[in-house]
Parts: structure tokens; sequence; C-alpha cells
């Protein structure tokens, strides 16, 4: 008989699917107690990050439960990158359905797995309920970094070169892609598209060696204008950006060939959760070796100007005048 959430107590789904992923955390007790019990090294401080999926708002009803594992935890890992924190545990909130079949909690749980050994990060804690309202999904991680080397948005400067880690636009199209909304793709085109809005890549060894280099980081949630702008507003500045060097992966540049109207999807379409951050002129020099020892792209594609419209960001084109943007990235609780 296929047994259901409801046949399956609270107590029962810790001890089969989630205690496992605390078993190697000092401090957990395998998720026997009330809470835990964590010690941060000494010399270093705790960067705390917490994010929430809700179903229908931030995944499509009926999602896959590995991919959106993968995602539940890697947007928090890329809060923790923005930071430059190193990762070390999370706790889980999952507030479920009745009915949620165990096969789909084990299928989230080992993913959740895979990526701990991935990132080097363990389950501390949380919580299970079960809800008549939309899946919602929370995870509050955290990480460690030392004293005063933590990464903020507010060190931008005038004549720091903003640069951005892999491509743009990817998750953005990935999502209408699902949605339906992008024809005439190749089926490997859609595979990654869809790949990169279902699994992000948080750059946690990027965030690693940004100290002393990046005067100002975050990471691109909302979209890149949107998250520039907060950094700028954060930072007090202003930015430009070259839209000729925003860099775009194959898939993306095949669908602005034929569709240039989703420019405004690749600089504030959200969910990239790459790395943002802004160098001084005199340490530029060093963006390139870093790149090569990460294995990955580090495109400079603007400037930080100064300016009276604190927070503002403009995306200019090959001779200079700006392109008009209808939204400037994704927000909650009020128009984009």
């Amino acid at each position: 008989m296929k047994k259901t959430y409801r046949k399956l107590n609270e107590f029962d789904l810790i001890e089969t699917y989630f205690s496992p992923l605390s078993k190697t955390l000092e401090g957990a007790f395998g998720l026997c107690d009330d809470a835990a019990v964590l010690t941060v090294p000494p010399g270093e401080s705790l960067v705390v990050t917490l994010d929430t999926l809700v179903e229908g708002v931030h995944f499509l009803k009926g999602s896959d439960p590995g991919p959106l594992a993968h995602k539940l935890l890697r947007v928090n890992l890329s809060d923790l990158a923005a930071m430059g924190a190193k990762p070390a545990s999370y706790v889980l909130s999952l507030a479920l359905p009745g009915d949620v079949e165990p096969l789909w909690i084990a299928r989230f749980a080992s993913a959740l797995g895979q990526d701990q050994e991935t990132y080097g990060i363990y389950l501390a804690g949380g919580d299970t309920v079960v809800t008549p309202g939309p899946m919602t999904l929370t995870v509050a991680a955290h990480g460690t970094v030392v004293k005063g080397r933590e990464l903020r948005r507010s060190g931008a400067r005038p004549g720091d070169t903003v640069y951005v880690s892999g491509t743009l636009g990817d998750a953005a199209f990935g999502l209408k892609c699902l949605q339906g909304k992008i024809p005439g793709l190749t089926g490997e085109q859609r595979k990654f598209l869809t790949g990169r809005y279902l699994k992000p890549r948080p750059r946690v060894d990027l965030g690693l060696r940004l100290f002393g280099l990046a005067s100002a980081a975050t990471d691109i949630s909302d979209g890149l204008v949107a998250d520039l702008g907060h950094m700028c507003s954060a930072s007090g500045v202003e930015a430009v950006v070259e839209w000729g060097r925003v860099p775009l992966s194959d898939a993306v540049g095949a669908i602005l060939a034929g569709s240039p109207q989703e420019i405004p999807t690749v600089v504030a379409g959200g969910d990239d959760y790459e790395l943002l951050f802004t160098v001084p002129a005199y340490k530029t020099e060093n963006i390139p070796s870093l790149a090569k020892d990460l294995g990955i792209s580090l495109t400079p594609l603007g400037e930080i100007i100064e300016g009276a419209s604190r927070g503002k960001v403009r995306v200019v084109d090959g001779d200079g005048g700006e392109i008009p943007l209808p939204s400037g990235g994704y927000v909650h609780f009020g128009d984009s």
C-alpha cells in the first residue's frame, strides 16, 4: 500500500529523511533535541541569510522535488557567497500539503544531501508542518567569515569597474521555456536554459576570493539592473552598463538574434545568482588570473560613476544611448 504524508508523522519524517543530513554536524545532535548548538571559530563572525520559495510565486506547481531542493539551498548559498562567507550549516522549514508522498520527500532530501557534499554545508534543524495553502519552503543558512572581512554592497566608488561572473539571462529565459513562451530552440538549448533556472550555481569559491579585491559585492537574484541599483544605492553612486559587454550564453544569443526586444529579460529578468562586484581601477589587473584559477568567466561590463540620482543604473548601447527598460527587476509587495 502506498503511504501518504498523512500516515507518516512528523517525527517519522525527521528520523527517516532529515536526521541523516545532520549526522556529521557537531551540535545538531541528530535532530533529536529542541535546538542545535553551533559554535563559530575564534576570530570569525557568523553570517546568516534566509530565503523562502512559495509554490505559484517562485516555482511552478508540480515542480520536481530534486531541482526544487537544489534551488532552495543554492539561493541561500549565493547570499553567503556575496558576503564572502564559507558555508557551515542551515535550518529548514517545510510547509507541505497533507497528501505529499514519501517518495517526494525522499527525492527532496536526497538532493539536499548531494548539495551538502558539494558545498560543505549540513542540516542543523528545522520544522515541518501541514498546510492547506501553497507549498512553502524556507532555508536559513549560516556561514562564517573572518571578522571584518565580509563583503558589503556599500563600498562601490566612482571609477570602479563593475564585474559579473558567468552569463546573464539564462535563468529568466529558462523560466519562459518552462512556461512555453520561447519557441524555436533546440533541445540542447532548452535543456541548458531550464537547468540554469532550476539549478543555479552559487559562486561560493569566488566569494571567498574577493576580499581585498572587490570594493563591493552582491548576488543577482532580482536582475542585473535591480541588484546593481541596490549596490549603488547603498554606496551613494550611479552606474553605467554597456550592453555590448554583457556576457551571454550561446542559447540566449540565439534568442536575441531573432528577438532583440528581449534585451530587458537579460538585464532585468532575475534568478541568475551570479556574483556582481566592483573593483578599483588599480586592482583590475588581478581579475584575469582569478578567473583562470576558478575556471569561470569574470566580465567587466560597466563603471561606477558619480551622480545626483543615488542608485540609478543606465544600460547604454554602442553609441552611448540609453536602452529603455520597462522594469528594473523583480520586487515583492509592489510593481516591478
